[in-house]
């Protein structure tokens, strides 16, 4: 990576990336080994990891020439927050059950973010990374919130926020007006992902599960329709709703 970045011999391309400018690549990089783990591809796991440990050392070689801090750094540091907030693995210290150990674990991050704010006391959502997917975000934020007591104490509520947000949704597309369809989009979408918080489900892998489970069935409709060779604009709705009940069908027996 110091070659590569070489002012006078490395590549064009990684010399002038900044931290700011790789962002990108390493979401890009993150999915990528997740979509490998989902595929249950080790070989590619193994590659996706790898580039995924690049864009740590690309991070680390750019801070290193800022003079704010080098690979090793890094490493030090996520070693010495592992040992600090495993007290019961590193230390003596010990937990009745998970529930006490997840306290503990969210007080010892509490602490950290105290410790490293500019501010007398870091506010609660603070360090809830902005650049998380929306969904994941949102999971998040909740959670952080359910933990001072700001939280419904099942899902009834939940059920009857959703309802409330369908039926604003519904008049604000009444009334034409676009702005406020994207906001009460927004809220029911952000009322979904706490329902589905209550029932500890992750909004994010939920909806990617999905996503694959209509990939799978489109595609299923797809080539059904190519081997009889037909076209998506000469069925009818009807019969592309039978076609979807089929790809259905055809999952349960795999």
């Amino acid at each position: 990576m110091s070659a590569l970045r070489d002012p006078d011999k490395g590549c064009p391309w990684d010399i002038k990336q900044t931290l700011e400018s790789i962002i990108p690549y390493t979401l890009e990089e993150a999915y990528e080994v997740a979509d490998a783990i989902e595929q249950g591809d080790m070989l590619e796991l193994k590659s996706e990891l790898g580039d995924l440990l690049f864009q740590v050392v690309f991070y680390a070689q750019i801070a290193s020439e800022q003079k704010a801090f080098d690979f090793d750094d890094v490493v030090e540091a996520v070693s010495e927050k592992l040992i600090r907030r495993h007290p019961h693995v590193f230390a003596n210290e010990q937990y009745e059950d998970d529930h006490s150990l997840n306290e503990a674990w969210e007080k010892a991050k509490a602490q950290e973010r105290d410790k490293t704010s500019n501010v007398e006391k870091a506010l609660i959502l603070e360090g809830v990374a902005s650049a998380l997917p929306s969904l994941k975000r949102a999971q998040k934020l909740q959670k952080r919130a359910a933990r001072v007591g700001f939280d419904w104490p099942d899902t009834a509520p939940v059920f009857d926020k959703i309802d409330e947000e369908i039926q604003e949704l519904k008049q604000a597309i009444q009334a034409q007006d676009q702005e406020a369809v994207r906001e009460e989009m927004g809220d029911l979408l952000f009322s979904c992902v706490n329902l589905s918080r209550k029932l500890n489900v992750d909004a994010e892998e939920s909806l990617r599960a999905c996503n694959k489970k209509f990939v799978n069935r489109f595609n299923y409709i797809e080539k059904t329709l190519d081997k009889n060779q037909q076209r998506f604009q000469s069925k009818s709705l009807d019969e592309l709703e039978a076609l979807w009940q089929a790809a259905k069908k055809n999952e349960q027996t795999q």
